[in-house]
């Protein structure tokens, strides 16, 4: 597994600026959600700056990953709409040739896949209508990220349509895809009560390509510093390791960006005395 950190506890850094303090403290990945200052759609700028952030990873020998969970960057008066799971069709269009920019950029970049979630259910709209819509969508997304050779990582997110692994594996009897893969974060199968954690890693080892890590409250959705949640992470870290999880192990604190510095460091120094600290495996 690479440490990594996502972008979105950056908000206040340039990117080559933010990229290069990963890098210094020692990180080797980067999950890069696509924002207002990070390689927007609508930038004038976007192709000069994709360049450059392509040559910083290439030259930091970085790892990447898309996340495409951005607070506002296509609606300014509503956070992370419209979804998978709009019944307008409409709306629906403007997020589907979202993530479809997403994944053009993921090729551009290199990297290792595209984070996506589903969405909130919208009032008045059934389970089966909401479930329907988000079939059609996404499948529509599995195509094209098939004909990109790009993975897919669904990530289950509290207070969303899928919200929980259970429901994860419901989606899947409606569409599947050799690049329908898994965004796998450690906080919210905590938050949701799925336990123990290192179960689901193991059943669910063949589908992840990205791992979001921090710490959490049990039944509280708030990202927290390690050691201010109830999360115990070395059981977690050795389970990744068994399975042998080669991607990104990517710190997710995007309420943390006026302390980025600080917490970045204290991220990076937590999570590798953990897995320095792991019993050897042992051979069967």
């Amino acid at each position: 597994m690479k440490l990594g950190y996502n972008t979105n506890g950056l908000a206040h850094h340039e990117p080559i600026q933010a990229l290069n303090l990963l890098c210094e403290i020692g990180y080797q990945s980067v999950a890069i959600t696509i924002d207002h200052a990070w390689l927007a759609p609508t930038s004038r700028h976007r192709d000069e700056q994709l360049e450059q952030i392509r040559d910083c990873l290439t030259t930091h020998q970085l790892r990447s990953v898309i996340e495409s969970g951005a607070r506002f960057l296509l609606d300014p008066h509503r956070k992370h709409h419209p979804t998978l799971v709009d019944p307008d069709n409409s709306l629906s269009r403007k997020r589907i040739d979202y993530l479809k920019y997403c994944i053009d950029t993921a090729v551009e970049l290199g990297s290792d896949c595209v984070s996506l979630w589903s969405g909130q259910q919208l009032a008045g709209v059934d389970d089966q209508e909401t479930l329907d819509t988000l079939g059609k969508n996404l499948k529509e997304i599995l195509q094209y990220a098939e004909a990109k050779q790009i993975d897919i990582g669904f990530e289950p997110e509290p207070e969303m349509f899928i919200d929980t692994m259970q429901s994860f594996d419901r989606l899947l009897e409606w569409v599947d895809s050799p690049r329908l893969k898994l965004t796998l974060d450690i906080g919210h199968l905590f938050c949701m009560g799925e336990l123990p954690i290192v179960d689901f890693i193991q059943r669910w080892k063949d589908r992840i390509v990205n791992i979001h890590i921090e710490d959490m409250l049990a039944g509280i959705h708030e990202h927290l510093m390690f050691g201010e949640g109830q999360i115990h992470f070395p059981p977690i870290l050795l389970s990744l390791r068994e399975i042998d999880y080669q991607g990104g192990l990517h710190v997710e604190l995007s309420r943390h960006s006026h302390n980025a510095v600080l917490i970045a460091r204290q991220s990076y120094d937590f999570l590798n005395k953990v897995i320095k600290e792991l019993p050897p495996l042992t051979e069967n």
